[in-house]
Formats: C-alpha cells, sequence, structure tokens
C-alpha cells in the first residue's frame, strides 16, 4: 500500500498535468493549396495561387511566409483574405511558358494560438507550359559588311512570334523609318529601313526579353547585333568631262576636247568611275554662271544641257561639288574643277562695198568716208559680207536692225530703206534713198550703224558680233 505522502504526489502530479493540456492545444493546422502539385498549370494569367486553412490566421504572419519568384526574381503581386483563404494575383499577370516556383517557409500562426511551422516550394506554370522562343540566327551577321542600298535585316525565330510584342521590343541606332514584313507563320521577320543608310556608319539594334511568342511565351534572354555599311571602300571620281552633240534625240561625244572645243549648241558630259545617286543631277554649277539642266546619260554620266549657249570666247570654271555622291551615299569629297574657254565663232564683217566703189574691210575704229550721191536719185548701194552663213529667219531680222541716221545737221532728213536681197548666205545687199548731199560750207554726214551683242543681228542663234560696227558717211553730190 503506497503511503499517504506517495498518494499525495500522485494527486499533485494529476493536477499539474490537467493544467497543461488546457495551455497546449496540438491540434494541427488544416491547409490546402493551390497549386499543390509540382509543374501544376494556372489556367489564365491572372488565376492567383490560394491557400486554404480551416481556421482563422493571423493574417499579416501569414501573408509573410507566401513568396512567389522566377529566374527574373520576384513577382510583385497582391494579397487579400476571403475569409480564412489567402489569395496572391500577380500585378503584370502570369507570364506563358515562364516556370514560378511558390514559396511557403515559416511559422503559421492561428488566431487561437495554435502554431505550425511550414516549408513548401512549389514549382507550377500558367497558361501553358510551351518553351519560350529563341532567336535563331539574324542578318546581316554580327560585325558583317554591307552596303547601304536595299538593306533588310532580318530575324529568324524558333517559334511564332506575336507581332505587337516583338515590333516593340526591337529598337535600332541610326535607323528611324522602317517597315515591317513578317514571313514563315511569323518565324521570320523583315525590318526594312526607309532610305538608304549613311555610309561608313556603324548600326546596332537590340531584341527586348519582351518579345514573346504568339502563345505569350517571352524570349528568354535579350539579343543584340551590329553591322557596317563599310563594304564599298572606293571614293567616286570624275573620270572625264567632254563636250557632246544631240542627234536623233540622243547625246554623243564629238571627240573633241573640253578646254577649247566646246561648240555652240553643244553640251557637256561627265563621266564618274561608279553608279552616281540622284544628287548628281544638281552637282554642277558655273563660273560666271550657265543656264541650263543635267540628265542621265548613263548609270555613270550625265550630260549638262544649256539653256542658251556660252558667251563666245569667254573663260568658265566647270564646277562638281565635292558632295556629290555614288549610289552607296559616299562623296566626292573636294570640288572638281575644270576651266574652258567655248569654240563658238563670232560674227564678223569682212567688208563693205558703197555703191560697188567704196569699200572698207577694217572695223577696228569709227570710220570715216566720204561717198557721192546722184542728185536725181539721192540712193546709196551697200554690200556686206560676213564671216559666216545667215539662216532663214536671222536673213529677215537682219535688214531691220541695221539703220543709217542722220548724224549732222540734225536737221536733214534720215534715209529710208529701200531694196533688200540677200546674194548669198553670205552677203546682203541693201539700198537705202532720200541722202541729202552737203557743201563744203556745210557738210551732211550720215552714221550707218550695224548692232552687234545679243540684241544685235547673228547669223544664227546665238552667234553674234562681239560689238557695234559704225561708219560716218559725208555725202557729196557726184
Amino acid at each position: 500500500m503506497p503511503s499517504l505522502r506517495t498518494k499525495t504526489a500522485i494527486v499533485m502530479l494529476c493536477a499539474i498535468i490537467s493544467i497543461s493540456c488546457d495551455f497546449a492545444d496540438l491540434r494541427p493546422i488544416g491547409m490546402s493549396i493551390e497549386p499543390d502539385k509540382p509543374d501544376s498549370l494556372l489556367a489564365e494569367a491572372f488565376t492567383p495561387v490560394k491557400l486554404r486553412f480551416d481556421t482563422e490566421m493571423k493574417k499579416n504572419d501569414t501573408e509573410g511566409i507566401l513568396q512567389v519568384s522566377s529566374d527574373t526574381g520576384v513577382v510583385t503581386g497582391d494579397k487579400f483574405w476571403d475569409g480564412n483563404a489567402l489569395y496572391f494575383v500577380p500585378v503584370a499577370g502570369w507570364t506563358a511558358g515562364i516556370r514560378y516556383s511558390l514559396s511557403l517557409s515559416g511559422m503559421l500562426q492561428t488566431v487561437d494560438g495554435r502554431e505550425q511551422k511550414v516549408e513548401r516550394f512549389i514549382p507550377f506554370y500558367a497558361i501553358n507550359r510551351n518553351n519560350p522562343p529563341a532567336l535563331k540566327l539574324f542578318s546581316p551577321g554580327e560585325g558583317e559588311s554591307t552596303g547601304t542600298n536595299d538593306i533588310i535585316i532580318e530575324l529568324h525565330f524558333s517559334r511564332s512570334m506575336n507581332r505587337l510584342t516583338t515590333e516593340s521590343a526591337l529598337t535600332f541606332e541610326g535607323i528611324s523609318g522602317k517597315t515591317f514584313e513578317w514571313l514563315a507563320d511569323d518565324t521570320i521577320l523583315k525590318v526594312i529601313p526607309d532610305k538608304a543608310l549613311s555610309p561608313w556608319s556603324q548600326y546596332r539594334w537590340s531584341l527586348k526579353e519582351s518579345a514573346k511568342s504568339r502563345d505569350g511565351a517571352p524570349l528568354p534572354k535579350a539579343y543584340s547585333g551590329q553591322f557596317f555599311t563599310n563594304l564599298d571602300q572606293t571614293l567616286p571620281k570624275v573620270q572625264r568631262v567632254f563636250p557632246v552633240l544631240n542627234s536623233d534625240g540622243g547625246w554623243f561625244p564629238t571627240g573633241a576636247n573640253i578646254e577649247t572645243g566646246l561648240r555652240f549648241g553643244n553640251g557637256i558630259g561627265v563621266e564618274f568611275n561608279k553608279v552616281m545617286s540622284e544628287n548628281v543631277i544638281r552637282s554642277l554649277r558655273f563660273e560666271p554662271s550657265l543656264s541650263g539642266r543635267a540628265e542621265y546619260l548613263s548609270e555613270k554620266s550625265i550630260v549638262y544641257i544649256f539653256s542658251k549657249n556660252p558667251e563666245p570666247a569667254t573663260a568658265y570654271t566647270l564646277i562638281i561639288s565635292g558632295d556629290t555622291k555614288d549610289s552607296e551615299g559616299l562623296k566626292i569629297g573636294e570640288d572638281y574643277r575644270i576651266n574652258f574657254v567655248p569654240d563658238i565663232p563670232l560674227l564678223k564683217i569682212f567688208s563693205i562695198y558703197i555703191n560697188g566703189d567704196y569699200v572698207i574691210d577694217d572695223f577696228s575704229s569709227n570710220n570715216l568716208l566720204t561717198v557721192s550721191v546722184d542728185p536725181a536719185v539721192k540712193k546709196l548701194e551697200f554690200i556686206i559680207n560676213f564671216s559666216l552663213r545667215f539662216g532663214e529667219e536671222e536673213k529677215r531680222n537682219t535688214p531691220l536692225k541695221i539703220s543709217i541716221n542722220s548724224f549732222f545737221p540734225r536737221t536733214i532728213d534720215p534715209a529710208a530703206l529701200e531694196y533688200v536681197y540677200w546674194i548669198s548666205d553670205y552677203c546682203l545687199k541693201i539700198d537705202w534713198e532720200g541722202f541729202d548731199a552737203g557743201s563744203n560750207d556745210t557738210p551732211h554726214y550720215y552714221k550707218l550703224i550695224i548692232p552687234g551683242g545679243r540684241s544685235g543681228i547673228s547669223s544664227s542663234e546665238g552667234i553674234y558680233m562681239n560689238e557695234d560696227i559704225s561708219v560716218l558717211l559725208e555725202v557729196i553730190n557726184e
């Protein structure tokens, strides 16, 4: 039989055990997780991760043990409660094909005081488990040398891509306007610049991870590349400058040199060593200025067509701008200059016969000539011999420009044109009447004027005398 003291100890021990059992609730905390299995699939971009408990939890402590991450870092999301269920929704939504990791690590605490340590790591996907796309190849290749025209940048992907996200993720340095073209079920992207690239330049491009496949999977990494427009190393230059003649609608070299062989009606041909760009049409100028226009003769040559012929016996300089570009955009670099004097003749008068007896063949100075007239008819006959052939229109205009005016005294009547006849293409017969003869006391003078310059007489378009010719006539009676 136990003693009284032993019985008392047993009673006290049972009391202590009874009190301790009232303090410690050892029931487990019931919890379910969505997703609950490794590599589970959430259906939509904003399908939440859920933790459901069978009792009311301490919210702040429970939220602190939940974290979702991926290879790119911790996922930012909103946490909220619905009863005893904790929801996690990513702010930007889930991305297809990305492997996420749900981490639960720490001490769960209920409102009724129970505690339970939890360590769970659950990998999962959202939307689909498809492999991410990859950039398989691109052209021009890394560091490749290219030309400047008709350049197309191509990107080849392993999967069909989302056009909007891919185009938005692609950037270029130095290329502003461009056109996108998709091929092969959106696995090939062509980027076509709107204008030619600059020569001897570096161009860079980059493609961010925000580019996604058609089913929403992003690129696993960013890509970049560069190429150089330095394939053409030959600078353009002027090969030759030469006179050209129009025949049957085309321009052909005359065989003469430009320095002294440019003739009336010729144009100027300029040949380059390379195919030239369109700005070559605007590259020519002259000192002194000459009006006209330039046209292509071929891919490597142009012709300058004058609006009016250059001045005879005048020194000109043809200047081709150093900014003139070839088809690749390379410039000549320095102005090209060449001097020339047109081989365009001046119209001259060889001689003037008056009444068949008086001849003038020196027009280097003003001439004074005494001529006699028949007082009955008061007429003088002039035969003018020119150095060049006259065209039909010029034959009609020339007599109207030649004049004989009263010179001294001013009171005498002017002579009148009576008769015009072209003896040949070089020789004009022209008669005036109404001459009043003077006396020793009062001599009568008339002035013959044959005008020169562009507004004077011309044998054909652009062919004229350099200056006026004038002859002072003292008229006496026979």
